[in-house]
């Protein structure tokens, strides 16, 4: 069994009020509703783009559950909120969807100012970004595919790939560990050699990059070990951040569409049993390798504590982490940092009509996911029971 008691609710919501509390339950009860949040999607993105000023109503609501602020000053303020408990986070600036050079430009310094708020600061262990917020994701799907660039997109990719190192140089002269995010299947081989190239460049002595493994994927754990070994004879070290994927639906349905085989498991027991082999090959090889667990997988987290108790690793070496979303699967990280091992939330930022995409996709994964509502939803009931018998 696992040192570790994800029952703990006490622990747990420690730090939200009766209040608090009672509007998290509302909220999860609202998105376990596929109805419902469908035609709440659709109202709030009508809204949004008829001009209609319902900010004030989302960030009370949806946006303050699951985002830091409206900037990186706000989101400073929810790190140290969290910090309290011992858990760190991980500033993500979370607009989506540009398609320009100026943007892309902006979202690149954006990333570096997290850099900053992080350098020499407890409160935030890692950076995170998205290359598709720094390059035309068409562009990502020409590259990705081989196929030949016209002058104006080999010029307009090697301004892409010139964000990419400025973002990785920024955090390696402040001494930041910096996440690159893993996307879409048929842009991600393009992503990795980004990620990898950038592992070689600043990874020498320290894990500063990471690069992210989605093991919903049936070819990952191959690639992982594949990655391990080519960056070691670079003489780079190893950082990654395990997850399953967020993109099912999505990859499933591309494939069947244009024939190609599905690069997604046949089911979520071949899932499991990859994403605990890669947890494995890490700690087998944790001289040289780094690793985030990003998993709201309480059997994962379990089986990462018992191994590194297993194998006499102290549960704050700072090679491995664990990482949920902000404002979800409380119950694993507050019980995680209760117990002294390192946890970080991803800690999402941004204007607010521009991280709607985002905080939509938070709700639909919420209703999708089955049971992840229904036991956010139990935990938190339970905990609201619990407080009432001490009154």
């Amino acid at each position: 069994m696992s040192s570790v008691n994800f029952e703990n609710t006490a622990v747990a919501f420690q730090h939200k009020n009766n209040g608090q509390l009672k509007r998290s339950f509302w909220l999860f009860k609202l998105i376990a509703s596929p109805t419902l949040v469908k035609i709440g999607g659709a109202l709030t993105n009508l809204a949004v783009g008829l001009g209609i000023p319902i900010g004030w109503a989302i960030k009370k609501n949806i946006f303050s559950q699951f985002c830091g602020g409206v900037n990186i000053s706000e989101s400073k303020k929810a790190a140290h909120h969290l910090a309290k408990s011992g858990i760190g986070s991980i500033l993500d600036y979370s607009v989506e969807g540009k398609e320009n050079e100026k943007d892309f430009d902006f979202t690149a310094d954006e990333i570096k100012r997290t850099i900053d708020a992080a350098e020499n600061n407890n409160d935030i262990p890692f950076s995170v970004f998205k290359v598709t917020g720094i390059c035309r994701f068409s562009l990502l799907e020409k590259v990705n595919a081989k196929q030949a660039l016209s002058a104006n997109e080999e010029a307009e990719w090697e301004r892409a790939v010139g964000r990419v190192f400025s973002i990785c140089e920024h955090a390696f002269k402040k001494n930041v560990s910096l996440f690159i995010d893993a996307e879409d299947s048929w842009i991600q081989d393009a992503i990795d050699e980004l990620a990898e190239n950038m592992m070689v460049q600043f990874n020498q002595k320290d894990f500063i990059v990471y690069n992210t493994v989605q093991l919903y994927r049936h070819d990952r754990l191959a690639y992982l070990k594949a990655m391990h070994t080519r960056l070691k004879e670079k003489g780079a070290k190893t950082a990654v951040k395990l997850v399953r994927g967020a993109y099912i639906e999505k990859e499933r349905k591309r494939a069947a569409e244009m024939g190609y085989i599905d690069p997604i498991q046949p089911n979520k027991e071949s899932t499991d049993r990859d994403f605990n082999l890669a947890v494995d090959y890490c700690l087998d090889h944790i001289e040289d390798v780094a690793i985030c667990c990003g998993s709201h997988n309480e059997e994962s987290s379990a089986m990462l504590v018992e191994k590194m108790n297993a194998r006499g690793i102290a549960s704050n070496d700072k090679r491995i982490y664990f990482a949920q979303l902000f404002g979800m699967s409380d119950h694993i990280s507050y019980n995680l940092s209760h117990a002294k091992y390192n946890v970080a939330k991803y800690l999402p930022y941004g204007p607010i009509k521009e991280v709607m995409p985002y905080l939509l996709r938070r709700a639909q994964e919420n209703t999708s996911v089955k049971g992840q509502t229904g036991r956010e939803l139990s935990l938190i009931e339970k905990e609201i029971q619990r407080r009432k018998k001490l009154n």
